[in-house]
């Protein structure tokens, strides 16, 4: 089957559709072809710093009608696994505003204070970083809490350039505790299966785009579906050497998946 016979696709975001605030060319073409084949598309994100609701707003200034449901985020990922494994447990949220107050809407009970009744410590990307939450989380890792991260990412790219994402930080706290995360985001394969399960296609009919090896490809990998690795944002030809992680299909851009001569 070919990337352009897919039924569902999903969407990596920033660098596979756009970077920062510039939409790709290929982009609008690209998801209208994908609806007039019958296809269906959803948004895979390991940004954990926005609800769905602020991705629709930013997708809308960018040109692209969307809703909330359209998207599978690692903050939908990390809520379902703690409503399963950690539900009644009081966990220390260490991210924005937004992850807090998505996290505590799944009636998790959620706080911004390293109290001794605090059990677990969830970290997501951190727009809002202060020494005072990096300080919290050393506390509450040194006293053994179960520790989860949303994504592993290590940067987040910029117009300008890079900034230090979730993994970054999570990097940090292991030199200083020893700890690490449990990831949850991509390169595990939950979204994936989320996004299988609420749109109720079988893996072969579904394909991951994403310009990152690491995390959106190997997430399709171990979740079982056809990847597309886009050379439109961070990752490199070269990248796929140095992590052995290989795509099924190597692509210039988004654009190419329906117009194979570009």
């Amino acid at each position: 089957m070919m990337p352009k016979d897919k039924k569902l696709f999903l969407l990596d975001m920033d660098g596979t559709l756009y970077l920062g605030d510039r939409l790709f060319d290929c982009t609008l073409p690209f998801l209208e072809s994908v609806k007039k084949s019958g296809g269906k598309y959803l948004f895979l994100t390991n940004n954990s710093s926005k609800s769905a609701a602020s991705y629709v707003e930013k997708l809308k200034k960018l040109g692209i009608d969307a809703a909330e449901d359209d998207f599978v985020t690692s903050v939908n990922a990390t809520s379902d696994y703690l409503l399963k494994h950690h539900k009644y447990e009081k966990i220390y949220a260490f991210g924005t505003a937004s992850f807090r107050k998505e996290l505590a809407e799944n009636r998790l009970c959620i706080t911004t204070e390293p109290t001794d009744d605090v059990s677990v410590l969830v970290i997501g990307f951190d727009t809002e970083l202060t020494f005072e939450k990096l300080e919290h989380a050393c506390i509450l890792l040194n006293r053994g809490v179960t520790f989860i991260a949303t994504n592993p990412d290590w940067v987040c790219p910029t117009v300008y350039g890079s900034v230090p994402d979730c993994g970054s930080v999570c990097e940090m706290l292991y030199r200083a505790t020893g700890k690490r995360p449990r990831v949850i985001g991509k390169p595990q394969p939950d979204m994936v299966y989320m996004a299988l399960s609420k749109e109720g296609f079988a893996p072969e009919d579904a394909l991951l785009i994403g310009d990152r090896l690491y995390t959106d490809i190997a997430c399709g990998n171990a979740a079982g579906i056809d990847t597309a690795f886009v050379l439109s944002g961070e990752g490199t030809l070269k990248d796929i050497e140095e992590t052995g992680v290989v795509p099924t299909y190597i692509l210039q851009d988004v654009g190419q998946i329906f117009s194979p001569s570009r």
